[in-house]
């Protein structure tokens, strides 16, 4: 079990570590970037951040950002408290996240996946530049436009990706079970799951933790499934995943959209709120650590030329004709009459969607990428707060000082009240509708 913790733990830290791109430059901001005049297009707003260190640390104070509760030092905010908190600077870790004695252990049960069995991303794709300072980290844009990423070097290729599946000893067998979809996640997950499962403190769920499909940023598969704005990647887990969850490790999942959660940190973060957002009737739980609610979509889509930025927020750039992406219902996004430029979130109905996100003052600050005005990722999380509170959302928000992005210290002080407080309300006893 050791082993094929470590093992997990390398293969997801790609999915929820820094952007490689990120790191690689030597700068915090693209040349070019309009941080004087709010009022042109592409506006980069500095207000708030100490530009003294790399990434800049912002101030959690900031009067643009939405009012925020301070927590004491080394506290979380109170058991199902809902709104803006704010913890740090330290993260001292949650004793769940150790294993302890008398707690029974689930089992993992492994198997792979590759695109040549895949309907929906097969082929897959492939950057020919493997290296962090690649076409991704200094990419070309459309003239005039630096939310329209060219990338040259993708090809059609080859992914192949581990799925763990976590099933805890109380799960008896035959039974509908809750489960979490994690499209990123660390060495401690299973321990805290086992831990909180013992305790009562969430239901005994079933745990999928999904490799990512290969490389990093726009150009890539990991790109591609989950900065993608549409429920395609859903559909994906859905109709290519979940069977052989249950086949290879002889489980039952609910199909109770309020039994399933999604979970992921940086851009599967943001890959968990896009399989709430267009598939609620699927999934109405979300956890997110440093969510990619920025421009990172690709391919471009002039319909949504912000990607995950305009789920709270107008894309920046100047006018632009034609309709704005809207969803109806349950369906993939189509195109409407809708004014083109509204954010998704506060224009349409709420939807059944719980989710605990948090971003650190030290997340991800542009790093070089284009100066597009849509690559905060800490200003994404605060307007998506606003945006969700705005719609009357049951969400709580954890703003952490002394932190990068998807910071080790601050998943092991909050991940288990994390998940205790996103699985509130659920019921064991419900009945899975088919």
């Amino acid at each position: 079990m050791s082993k094929l913790i470590a093992i997990l733990a390398g293969a997801l830290s790609c999915a929820a570590g820094l952007v490689p791109m990120a790191m690689a430059q030597p700068t915090t901001l693209p040349p070019g970037a309009n941080t004087t005049d709010p009022n042109a297009p592409f506006f980069v707003d500095l207000s708030g951040l100490d530009m003294r260190t790399r990434p800049p640390t912002r101030d959690p104070l900031n009067p643009r950002y939405p009012l925020a509760t301070a927590i004491a030092d080394g506290q979380l905010p109170p058991k199902g408290a809902e709104g803006n908190f704010i913890i740090g600077p330290s993260h001292p870790a949650a004793p769940e996240t150790q294993v302890q004695a008398g707690v029974p252990k689930g089992r993992v049960i492994t198997f792979t996946m590759t695109s040549t069995d895949s309907i929906i991303y097969h082929p897959g794709i492939v950057r020919e530049d493997r290296t962090a300072d690649g076409a991704a980290a200094r990419p070309s844009t459309a003239p005039g436009d630096p939310s329209n990423v060219i990338i040259t070097t993708g090809r059609p290729g080859v992914w192949s990706r581990t799925v763990w599946v976590y099933v805890p000893q109380q799960y008896k067998r035959g039974s509908a079970a809750p489960f979490m979809v994690a499209s990123a996640g660390d060495a401690t997950f299973f321990t805290v799951l086992d831990n909180l499962i013992a305790q009562r403190r969430i239901p005994t769920i079933i745990a999928v933790a999904i490799g990512p499909g290969g490389q990093d940023g726009q150009g890539s598969e990991r790109g591609v499934e989950f900065d993608t704005v549409s429920g395609t990647f859903a559909q994906w887990i859905e109709s290519e995943v979940l069977p052989l969850v249950e086949k290879n490790a002889g489980v039952s999942l609910t199909h109770d959209p309020e039994g399933r959660a999604a979970m992921g940190g940086s851009s599967s973060g943001v890959a968990a709120f896009t399989m709430a957002w267009f598939r609620p009737d699927l999934y109405r739980r979300v956890l997110a650590y440093s969510p990619t609610f920025v421009n990172q979509q690709w391919p471009h889509n002039p319909a949504l030329p912000g990607g995950a930025w305009e789920y709270h927020s107008p894309w920046p750039g100047p006018a632009r004709p034609g309709p704005n992406l809207m969803t109806t219902g349950y369906n993939p996004p189509v195109a409407t009459d809708t004014p083109p430029g509204l954010p998704l979130i506060p224009n349409t109905p709420a939807r059944p969607i719980r989710m605990w996100f948090e971003v650190g003052d030290r997340d991800i600050f542009y790093g070089g990428l284009t100066p597009d005005g849509m690559h905060d990722w800490v200003l994404a999380s605060e307007n998506m707060a606003r945006a969700l509170a705005a719609k009357g959302y049951h969400y709580q928000f954890v703003f952490a000082r002394n932190a990068g992005h998807v910071d080790g210290p601050t998943r092991a002080q909050t991940l288990p009240s994390a998940l205790e407080w996103v699985w509130q309300g659920y019921s064991p006893a419900r009945k899975s509708p088919r």
